[in-house]
């Protein structure tokens, strides 16, 4: 759904060019956002996450640091996001018993601009460090389902997914 018509787009100059959105004149809000992604495996490989008997470790472990050091470099992966202080990253993990492993992501600031980048950043590392810990045992895992839950604070209001 988009809320802006586009003669009213930020992200472009007069020129019609991409430029980073100037917030200076925006006021500090808190704000949050959660994402979230989902790892399908065979149930051995998921078995094997919990039982901690993958090779080369922890694998929730491992992603969990991945995820959160993903979260803090958002801007250096995605050109026009801005450079923010995160308050707070907490990646969970939860599993349907089978072959599903579901990544969550809540972040959080205190700042001119949201999160939402820096919660979709991390549960795609995080995601990324669980296929690269495993992939030994399959090469066939998929990633997907990669999206915003909510988000809170701004200009824009919440927004929770349906």
């Amino acid at each position: 759904m988009m809320k802006e018509s586009p003669d009213k787009l930020t992200h472009f100059n007069e020129q019609g060019r991409a430029v980073m959105v100037d917030v200076s004149d925006k006021p500090v809000t808190a704000r949050t956002a959660a994402a979230e992604a989902k790892v399908t495996m065979a149930p051995e490989t998921l078995r094997r996450i919990r039982e901690g008997s993958v090779a080369k470790g922890d694998v929730l472990a491992v992603a969990q640091v991945a995820g959160i050091q993903a979260a803090k470099k958002t801007s250096d992966w995605i050109p026009m996001c801005h450079p923010l202080p995160l308050t707070g990253v907490n990646i969970r993990f939860e599993d349907n018993g089978s072959d599903e492993l579901t990544i969550t992501a809540e972040v959080k600031t205190t700042g001119k601009t949201g999160v939402e980048m820096e919660a979709l950043t991390a549960v795609s590392a995080t995601a990324l460090t669980v296929y690269d810990m495993c992939k030994a045992i399959q090469k066939d895992m998929t990633i997907g389902s990669v999206r915003l839950l909510t988000k809170t604070g701004g200009k824009s209001g919440d927004y929770n997914a349906e």
